[in-house]
């Protein structure tokens, strides 16, 4: 829910049906958006909105048949394309597990291009696999290593069921107890010369590939 809105004159003349929704407008100067936006060029446009966090157990109630979760990942940039991504694929919940990067960080907000607002986001310990099982997930690791292959498992009919994915960072991958505790560990298959996919890329293609078999 937007409770202001600040804006440009230009902008606001421009974007005149956004401001007839916010429930106080602001118009200021270039110089004090270009300070609120953070961003090399800004639309005009800022607004201060509540927070959209959603208990974990409450998003779990709802039963997603989709749901990505982003732990330890400390890149806003990388954290923000996941979220967007798994919106894009028909995720209902995307958790910021353990010391990720906070949801509401700008250049997250920015990458997430709105999608911040469409599905549950959760923020939680990464203690999270024990629910997410429990809620009739199944619950997939994403590690190069990874013993199981992205291509077998949709052979053979695994990722149409209910499934949680794993995702950690670039640099680090995910921590060790959320690979062991995960039922497979996954491996995106590589049949070119790359060394590996880039999170965001590795996300996309694991999400989709759900995203296809459930459908």
């Amino acid at each position: 829910m937007v409770i202001e809105l600040f804006g440009t004159e230009a902008a606001l003349d421009r974007h005149g049906d956004l401001a007839l929704l916010a429930p106080e407008v602001s118009p200021v100067t270039e110089e004090a958006i270009a300070a609120l936006a953070e961003t090399v060029q800004p639309q005009g446009l800022v607004a201060v909105c509540e927070q959209v966090d959603v208990p974990l157990g409450e998003a779990l109630a709802k039963r997603p048949r989709l749901v990505a979760v982003a732990a330890e990942i400390r890149d806003p940039g990388n954290a923000g394309t996941v979220l967007r991504t798994a919106d894009a694929a028909g995720a209902g919940v995307v958790i910021f597990a353990g010391e990720a990067v906070d949801p509401y960080n700008g250049k997250c907000v920015r990458a997430s291009a709105g999608s911040l607002f469409h599905v549950d986001v959760v923020r939680s310990t990464l203690d999270v696999v024990g629910e997410l099982r429990s809620s009739g997930l199944q619950v997939l690791a994403t590690t190069g290593s990874g013993a199981d292959d992205l291509d077998s498992l949709l052979d053979d009919g695994l990722l149409a069921a209910p499934t949680a994915w794993l995702f950690g960072s670039e640099a680090h991958g995910l921590p060790p107890e959320l690979l062991e505790a995960a039922d497979r560990r996954v491996r995106v298959p590589i049949y070119g010369g790359a060394e590996s996919l880039n999170l965001a890329a590795a996300a996309a293609v694991c999400l989709y590939t759900s995203a296809r078999a459930q459908r």
